[in-house]
């Protein structure tokens, strides 16, 4: 019995990324969309919370990381009702209170507590 020919094997091809700027200009032309139409249902709930959440994940590592305060959005994007409506939720979401968030709002940055460290 003759020995069938072993299948040729392609190399895998890695798997194409897809570049964050992408993808955050797509959710966010989405967002547009959905507001300048009044559909507000177009993102879902779900679709929401995963984006906020990776959003603040990389935010406090960055602003932890950095030496000055990283402003989250430029000061004409956001409304201080759009801020604190956000803001308040994501209080009540990890059962903080406000002299919680008190203490936290004066603390010093993280490059300026390296520096007390080294002084010492």
């Amino acid at each position: 019995m003759a020995k069938r020919p072993k299948a040729r094997q392609h190399p895998k091809r890695p798997a194409r990324r897809v570049r964050a700027k992408d993808t955050g200009a797509a959710f966010c032309s989405a967002v547009d969309a959905a507001l300048k139409r009044g559909q507000l249902g177009a993102i879902s709930d779900e679709a929401l919370r995963r984006v906020l959440t990776a959003a603040i994940k990389i935010y406090a590592a960055k602003a932890e990381d950095a030496e000055t305060e990283i402003p989250p959005f430029d000061k004409h994007d956001v409304t201080a009702t759009e801020a604190v409506t956000a803001v308040c939720a994501m209080i009540r979401a990890v059962d903080l209170n406000l002299f919680d968030v008190a203490m936290w709002f004066r603390r010093p940055l993280s490059g300026a507590i390296a520096d007390l460290e080294r002084r010492g």
